[in-house]
């Protein structure tokens, strides 16, 4: 498996932090610790369909090794509140950095 890749942030529930369009370098191997932002796994919603990968931040980790996962926008987005904790292997990476937005010039054709 590649360690390192790439994430495109889509919603606001990272709201301050990220915004949607952010690009984000991810690290598929590094242990994940309290406090991260990380690619997680959100379990079926409640008619049993698969949600798309999440950016997530990790609050705290439960004595079973699950992980109780947070928005920083409380206005939007799916958390523990609303699907319990996830489990360990439900944290696929870890966010190590973003990439700063690509500035739009125009080119002027002669």
């Amino acid at each position: 498996m590649v360690r390192w890749g790439l994430v495109r942030v889509t919603g606001r529930s990272m709201l301050p932090t990220l915004r949607d369009g952010d690009l984000l370098v991810i690290d598929r191997r590094r242990a994940p610790r309290a406090g991260d932002v990380a690619v997680v796994r959100l379990p079926p919603d409640g008619h049993g369909r698969p949600r798309p990968l999440s950016v997530k931040r990790l609050a705290h980790r439960e004595s079973d090794g699950g992980w109780w996962i947070d928005s920083d926008n409380p206005a939007e987005g799916v958390t523990s509140f609303d699907v319990g904790a996830v489990e360990a292997s439900a944290v696929r990476a870890v966010v190590i950095g973003r990439l700063p937005p690509l500035r739009r010039t125009s080119v002027t054709r002669r």
